[in-house]
């Protein structure tokens, strides 16, 4: 397994489990809750990914697993 698909599958899974809070949870919950500050804290990366092109679960995927094949090229 590869670095930036093991970040990708990190961020489906993520957003699988919000998914399901938001769906099993009622409104003014603690799941809402965390719900919500778990998608807040996905797009802010999102965010600071968009804009500085700097993903610190990439950067320490990388440490971690090999690149990909495809950014050898």
């Amino acid at each position: 397994m590869c670095a930036e698909r093991m970040q990708r599958i990190l961020i489906a899974c993520v957003l699988g489990i919000i998914m399901g809070l938001f769906a099993t949870a009622t409104a003014g919950t603690m799941q809402m809750q965390i719900a919500v500050l778990a998608q807040t804290f996905i797009i802010i990366m999102m965010l600071v990914w968009a804009f500085t092109n700097f993903c610190p679960s990439l950067w320490f995927f990388k440490k971690v697993f090999p690149p990909c094949p495809w950014e050898n090229r």
